[in-house]
């Protein structure tokens, strides 16, 4: 059974830096690909960035380009969420789930966890 849970999440100031972790069980994480999603309060739950096990490419959501980094922890089978320059906008629940991809497009293929709440005060 595969199972990924998240963890990191908190309070932060507006321009302050955070460090989601998703940390995967009954999967070798090298082996699959992985994406964060959030969802903000009253709003659809959207894609934030993924990485795939093809060559570790990595892809990002326009409004989080260039302020957040995806990447791979192989050796606690884990892949991370750096995120810096926060912005109030960016309050939500962090999810990650394994993707497939499609063209430029990474869909969830798994089930959610519970996730992991940011808050960023302005």
């Amino acid at each position: 059974q595969v199972l990924l849970v998240e963890s990191g999440g908190g309070l932060v100031q507006a321009g302050g830096s955070l460090r989601l972790s998703c940390a995967a069980s009954g999967v070798a994480i090298s082996s699959t690909s992985i994406g964060w999603f959030r969802q903000a309060p009253g709003k659809e739950r959207e894609f934030v960035a993924a990485i795939s096990w093809v060559g570790d490419r990595t892809e990002y959501a326009d409004s989080v380009k260039r302020r957040f980094t995806i990447s791979r922890d192989s050796a606690r089978n884990a892949v991370t969420l750096q995120m810096n320059s926060l912005k109030p906008d960016d309050t939500a629940v962090y999810y990650c789930n394994r993707v497939t991809q499609i063209g430029s497009k990474y869909n969830p293929s798994g089930a959610w966890g519970q996730g992991t709440q940011v808050t960023v005060s302005s």
